[in-house]
């Protein structure tokens, strides 16, 4: 049978960097990987960023949208329909950070898939830096993913030392608590800086499985509760643009923003000249690429779409 591996986090919490260098483990140790993106809204930012991961060995699908539970089901039920004679060995399925993990294992048990696929790893990758202040229906997703994990993986290791380590073990204990899971996840809890990592720790999480535990169940329109919006052809210098995607990370006015990501092209001649961005309120990165899209995109809750526009209609 196909094993399956879903990585889970929240918003920004570095699911994409862990699938990267998870993939480059499980090709190098001769599987042959199926990767399966599905992003929050209609456009897939992670497509174009998992592209340098594309060989031989490894392809990646995606799921287009399906932030409806029942949307989401039908086409990944689909789409590993689609997958299930491509040869593949693993298939990683990498969700949007606004996913509730029942419906991955609701999808397994079906039919004709319980014939071809079973769960092999379930992980969780938890930003240690943004757990306080979540909403309601934020720590109702975050449970939804720590609880059946196999490892919980804390992103971002390298800005964060065991005293706080520590300290977010103990707030994702108490969050399983508050909705009623008597999970214990102290020893499933893995943090390390990920490029120091070795292959004994890869073998390791590419052997960690998954939990069963139940926990309490809230229901909520995820599209009324998180929102998405995007710039497009966004036009403006390198300084420019993280200055902005500073002021909209951290201006209230804004909403609450866990995400900002998305490529510009700031090459003032024929030949574009691409910029991938990546930001929380903790982490901002940019990173030149070979191609992209020139659209960014803003994830959160109570978005103001006017007010987050009319920061990138400034004019150089």
């Amino acid at each position: 049978m196909i094993k399956i591996d879903l990585i889970t986090g929240f918003l920004g919490s570095g699911k994409t960097t862990f699938l990267k260098n998870y993939v480059s483990y499980l090709v190098a140790n001769g599987n042959k990987v199926g990767v399966i993106e599905n992003d929050f809204g209609a456009i897939n930012i992670d497509m174009l960023i998992l592209q340098d991961i594309v060989s031989e060995n490894c392809d990646i699908e995606q799921i287009v949208g399906g932030s409806v539970v029942s949307d989401w089901k039908r086409r990944f039920k689909a789409k590993l329909i689609s997958m299930a004679m491509c040869g593949y060995n693993r298939i990683l399925v990498e969700p949007s950070g606004i996913f509730d993990v029942d419906a991955f294992f609701d999808m397994l048990y079906d039919e004709p898939l319980d014939r071809w696929y079973q769960v092999g790893n379930v992980f969780a990758i938890v930003d240690a830096q943004i757990l306080k202040d979540l909403s309601e229906q934020s720590k109702y997703l975050l449970v939804s993913q720590i609880a059946n994990a196999g490892s919980i993986i804390l992103s971002k290791a390298q800005y964060i030392d065991q005293e706080q380590i520590e300290e977010t073990k103990d707030i994702l204990q108490n969050l399983l608590e508050d909705f009623k899971c008597d999970r214990q996840i102290k020893d499933d809890v893995y943090a390390k800086v990920w490029k120091e990592m070795t292959d004994d720790d890869w073998e390791k999480l590419a052997h960690c499985g998954w939990k069963k535990a139940d926990h309490k169940k809230i229901w909520f329109d995820h599209k009324e509760e998180f929102q998405s919006v995007f710039i497009m052809d966004v036009q403006m210098s390198e300084g420019k643009l993280a200055h902005i995607i500073h002021d909209v990370i951290h201006n209230d006015m804004c909403g609450k923003v866990f995400r900002i990501k998305g490529f510009v092209d700031i090459g003032k001649k024929e030949e574009p000249e691409w910029i991938e961005i990546n930001a929380t309120k903790e982490e901002f990165t940019i990173k030149k690429r070979q191609k992209g899209q020139n659209v960014i995109i803003i994830i959160g809750e109570n978005l103001d779409n006017d007010t987050i526009q009319k920061k990138f209609e400034v004019k150089e």
